[in-house]
């Protein structure tokens, strides 16, 4: 970055190039498996970012921090404690056209990157969800009720919670290692059997072939899976708004299970029927089933 304008003139050039000519691609399996690392100047910021909206921008102390911790790195030896952090943890990017792949989590280390002139950080590459996924996974449902839930509060859980799934086998486990709550799998059987969509919902960048996969291994099929910053374009807003017309014109009804509650809404009058959940630990997912049943069956 010697020769390079200051950062804040660096970064709103290449965000408005990059908005003007580069658009994410899906990532083929040995792209996703093989590409570990990548130079920070094939790294591009996600012109959505707040970390690229001058009302908000970058944190200057971060990167500082973040920098300082890369220099460092090169005269250290890592010994599986020092510096791990920043050594090892990858940025989440994904790829695109025409070159390079776009920063989805990590720009203020890809920031300190380009500062302390790293050649190589080590990066994941993953497939979120686009509007084009979104059109695809609604035009292949095969019904016209839609079940949804929000994977990481409704069917993932913190690996100490006792109440949660048995792991998979070898060699599965290595792989696929969240938890999930007790209950998941036969709740989702039950729903596939009613014939229903089944749609999760993620704000955190999974790549969708990972979920796909994740569910599986554990006999589900899922119809939509929304990762990443898709979610918003299913709401309804700018270029979403065309989604949410599709998806109302897909399904006469959605039923929304939280932790707490089952909400049934029919699409056609917009009225809700709401079921409180008392169940927390095995019984849940039983309780779920037979209000489902109850307010279908209504």
């Amino acid at each position: 970055m010697n020769h390079q304008p200051p950062f804040e003139t660096f970064l709103k050039e290449e965000t408005a190039r990059v908005k003007g000519q580069y658009y994410p691609v899906h990532a083929g399996l040995l792209t996703r498996l093989l590409v570990r690392h990548a130079s920070p100047r094939k790294l591009h910021p996600n012109p959505e970012d707040e970390f690229c909206d001058p009302e908000i921008g970058p944190n200057y102390g971060i990167i500082s921090q973040y920098t300082e911790k890369y220099r460092k790195a090169d005269k250290t030896v890592y010994d599986g404690t020092t510096l791990g952090e920043i050594l090892y943890e990858p940025l989440i990017v994904q790829k695109t056209m025409p070159d390079g792949y776009m920063i989805l989590n990590g720009h203020h280390r890809w920031a300190a990157a380009l500062r302390s002139t790293k050649e190589k950080v080590p990066v994941k590459v993953v497939n979120v969800t686009s509007s084009e996924d979104i059109k695809k996974m609604l035009e292949q449902g095969k019904s016209d009720i839609r079940v949804t839930m929000d994977l990481d509060e409704v069917i993932f859980c913190d690996a100490n919670d006792p109440i949660k799934e048995p792991p998979l086998h070898f060699p599965m486990n290595r792989f696929f290692k969240e938890n999930i709550r007790k209950g998941v799998p036969a709740l989702f059987h039950f729903l596939n059997e009613m014939e229903a969509d089944i749609w999760v919902y993620t704000t955190n960048y999974y790549s969708m072939d990972y979920i796909r996969s994740f569910f599986k291994a554990r006999g589900v099929h899922l119809s939509g899976i929304v990762t990443g910053s898709g979610r918003k374009e299913l709401g309804g807003s700018d270029g979403g708004k065309s989604l949410k017309q599709l998806a109302e014109q897909k399904y006469k009804s959605t039923i929304l299970i939280d932790r707490q509650l089952v909400l049934l809404i029919h699409t056609g009058t917009h009225e809700c029927v709401e079921r409180p959940l008392t169940a927390t630990g095995d019984n849940w997912s039983l309780e779920v089933m037979n209000t489902i049943r109850e307010m279908m069956n209504k």
